[in-house]
């Protein structure tokens, strides 16, 4: 096992596997920018170093600080968190060549998922259920407005590099055809750096569905059921639970062991998340997350597991500590993804924390930086708590997070807690019967400026 390890993360996910490693009695690095000096993932650390300025391409996203913390330290492990550098495979490769463990896949493995094409690919090599569309980038838009007519409209197109919901445009009809290409060619651009493409046929109705999935590395994995996050807007979960309510024990059954399946295929190591789309039964892959979520808490509430923990034992070659036989739903888990942001427009709303209180009580997580005095900074993302609730049912869960954000105060700023609190009297979310475009009609309807 490692002595000591380094976060390459900031926030509530930094502060999530500091408290893993200490309950390992790992000792722990943090590194932060200029305008995190005062983090509270700082503070919790064994040591911190800094590693640049506030621009995340100059800190966060900074290789060579990263790896030069490492050996200042003696820091035999990276665990990159979410987001920044986690899936980005030239890291992995480079924290390997210099003889530092990455807790998390292999260099290959993320090359392969992050390009949305040959993860396609490579899924439906493995047995897995995919969308209807090409069978690789569109270079034109001849052969897109063909692809439109053989697949049958709507469909979506989609940025091979894409992420976050950028690059990704709904043609409808034919007549919308050239301009949806067109636009999504130039967001991958602008935003990734790669205009290829690929098409889908767009299902109308859909929930996103998630499988979490782990692996030894050896050719051993389980699969720990589905994360229901169909409550989005524009493209980014709010509102993520486990299980889903939409599906089945035996659907559940089949589709886990089917993804299972796949990773031990390609001796996955580590956590990762198959995603789907899913409508009227059938399940259609969308993409591999090769990473621990935002939302893998609610996931942790139903198994009593500590993903991040397993993490770091498979990094350092152990065995997975459960098998999937070992591996019961219990009751029901909700997260929310509480943002500093104004509505009804969503803006960022940084600033300095007056009041913070978090909720307590049976089966109340709250995973955040947050307190007093603390000062949010403009430069990062806009995720400052994550609020995860864990029922016997899911109407003791519901009722379990109304209470929690009732009891929840962020003072000083605008943030997205009012937003769930006024969700949660909705039928439809009461009821679980909602699909991944629900929510944006609900907030056009709700929150109107």
């Amino acid at each position: 096992m490692f002595d000591k390890i380094l976060i390459a993360n900031r926030g509530e996910i930094a502060l999530r596997v500091i408290r893993a490693a200490r309950e390992m009695g790992i000792a722990t690095v943090a590194v932060h920018s200029t305008a995190d000096s005062d983090a509270m993932h700082v503070r919790m650390a064994d040591e911190s170093v800094c590693i640049g300025p506030a621009p995340s391409p100059q800190s966060y996203l900074s290789i060579p600080a990263i790896i030069s913390a490492c050996e200042i330290t003696g820091a035999q492990a990276i665990h990159p968190g979410y987001g920044f550098l986690s899936e980005n495979a030239g890291f992995v490769q480079i924290v390997e060549d210099h003889d530092i463990t990455f807790i998390g896949p292999t260099a290959e493995h993320i090359r392969v998922m992050g390009d949305k094409i040959t993860a396609k690919d490579t899924m439906k090599a493995l047995g897995v259920p995919c969308v209807p569309g090409s069978e690789g980038g569109v270079a034109s838009l001849e052969e897109a407005e063909r692809l439109g007519e053989e697949i049958g409209y709507p469909v979506i197109i989609k940025a091979t590099a894409g992420g976050g919901g950028k690059g990704m445009k709904v043609a409808r009809t034919a007549a919308e055809m050239k301009s949806a290409f067109q636009t999504a060619r130039a967001e991958g651009k602008s935003n990734f750096g790669n205009d290829e493409v690929y098409i889908e046929k767009y299902l109308t109705t859909p929930r996103h569905i998630e499988i979490q999935v782990f692996g030894d590395g050896k050719g051993n994995a389980v699969h720990l059921g589905e994360r229901d996050c169909s409550l989005q807007r524009r493209h980014q979960k709010v509102f993520e639970e486990a299980p889903g309510p939409s599906i089945s024990p035996e659907e559940r059954a089949r589709i886990g062991k089917i993804c299972a399946d796949a990773v031990a295929k390609i001796n996955y190591i580590g956590a990762g998340t198959i995603e789907f789309l899913y409508e009227n039964g059938e399940f259609y892959f969308i993409e591999m997350n090769t990473r621990l979520q935002v939302e893998h808490p609610v996931t942790e509430g139903i198994f009593g597991v500590d993903l991040v923990r397993e993490q770091i034992r498979v990094a350092a070659g152990l065995p997975m500590s459960f098998s999937q036989d070992d591996l019961t739903i219990n009751g029901h888990a909700i997260e929310v993804r509480i943002n500093a942001e104004k509505l009804p427009n969503f803006s960022p709303c940084p600033g300095r924390i007056t009041a913070f209180h978090a909720p307590g009580g049976l089966g109340v997580r709250m995973d955040s930086a947050l307190y007093d005095g603390y000062s949010i900074p403009p430069y990062y993302d806009s995720l400052i708590a994550k609020l995860i609730v864990h029922g016997r049912d899911r109407p003791e869960a519901l009722a379990r997070l109304d209470r929690a954000l009732g009891e929840l105060i962020v003072d000083g700023i605008d943030s997205t807690i009012p937003l769930f609190r006024r969700l949660l009297q909705d039928p439809a979310v009461q009821s679980g019967k909602y699909n991944i475009h629900w929510l944006e009609h609900w907030l056009e309807s709700n929150l109107a400026e």
